[in-house]
């Protein structure tokens, strides 16, 4: 029999929470057999939203949680105090190994501390980076750290390159990854101190095809497969690229009905029209992993609604069957095996 993959999931997490949680969640269940989901929160809220609907009570589980921690709390004093709140005891949930993997639309900030403080890194792993799937000309790709650690250093950053390079080619199917770093320019001498000491480590990095600077620009036109950043950098990168397209879109829509004629080639052009812009629709993506961890952590949107926690969830089976933690480990044993042998001849 195929392995049931236990996902813990912030039911009180987000602003559509619990209603499009739990809906995310029971579909999740209905188009998945191997998943079973914990729904951590307020119990009476969460069992008024599962009455709603019909689905398979034996893979749908409710974790009591007295408590909530609210999107403008002090991350380190909510996960501190809040013990009995619904992501800290989905985090336990995976640090205990009775889940595989959480999903939260919760607090960021909570996401990040709980995930260092009670799931922890993975030995070896400096820094775990929060890491998200961008749409681009040439289809996608994977932007770290987009929100994690704004003061990474040189060596952390590698690490981003390394496991963005085994998950976008083991995960999204991206065979044999590029590699950049965002730069403010092409040059290998342009960039700040970060930029210019991480450049010759990731030049020297074996396992990932790093092919130099990828400025700003270079993003959406899809400049690499991977493209890497301390996480002030990649989530200017990620805000910027959000608020494009969303004031591109209004544009577009504002132009093609501005006149008779344009409401006419609107019309006909509605369906690719529509296609298009698909594309840019992350929640089908699913969310964003804190790669790195002792289990898989996801972050959704805080507006998400059911499609994005459905997806996210998905993502956590397709993880788990991939055992990308797996491959990250085996990465970082190679690495250090490698380290140990120079050191040998060294002496």
């Amino acid at each position: 029999m195929d392995r049931i993959i236990k996902v813990a999931v912030d039911a009180m997490g987000g602003d559509n929470a619990p209603e499009q949680v739990v809906k995310g969640a029971v579909e999740a269940v209905a188009a998945e057999p191997r998943v079973k989901i914990y729904l951590c929160g307020k119990e009476p809220l969460i069992r008024e939203e599962l009455a709603k609907y019909s689905y398979d009570q034996d893979r749908i589980e409710i974790v009591h949680c007295s408590e909530v921690i609210e999107t403008a709390e002090p991350p380190v004093n909510a996960v501190r105090k809040k013990k009995d709140s619904s992501l800290v005891k989905a985090m336990y949930l995976v640090k205990d190994g009775e889940c595989d993997a959480l999903v939260t639309a919760g607090s960021t900030g909570a996401f990040l501390v709980g995930g260092q403080v009670i799931v922890g890194r993975i030995r070896g792993i400096e820094r775990p980076p929060l890491a998200t799937v961008i749409p681009t000309t040439k289809g996608i790709s994977f932007l770290l750290d987009c929100g994690a650690n704004v003061d990474a250093k040189p060596t952390a950053i590698v690490q981003f390159a390394q496991m963005g390079a085994i998950y976008a080619e083991d995960f999204l199917g991206i065979k044999n990854p590029t590699v950049g770093i965002v730069n403010i320019g092409a040059e290998e001498e342009k960039g700040n101190a970060l930029v210019k000491e991480t450049f010759p480590l990731l030049k020297e990095a074996k396992g990932i095809n790093f092919i130099g600077s990828c400025e700003a620009r270079d993003v959406p036109l899809g400049g690499a497969d991977v493209v890497v950043a301390e996480a002030f950098t990649g989530n200017v990168v990620l805000k910027m690229m959000e608020g494009m397209a969303g004031a591109l879109i209004k544009m577009i829509k504002k132009g093609l009905t501005s006149t008779f004629i344009s409401k006419i080639g609107a019309l006909l052009s509605k369906k690719a029209l529509k296609k298009t812009l698909k594309t840019f629709d992350t929640e089908s993506y699913g969310g964003a992993p804190l790669l790195g961890c002792n289990g898989l952590l996801v972050k959704t949107h805080g507006s998400s609604s059911s499609v994005a926690i459905r997806n996210s969830i998905f993502q956590c089976v397709k993880f788990t069957d991939l055992d990308i933690n797996g491959k990250i480990k085996a990465r970082l044993l190679a690495d250090e095996s490698k380290e140990e042998a120079s050191d040998n001849q060294s002496i």
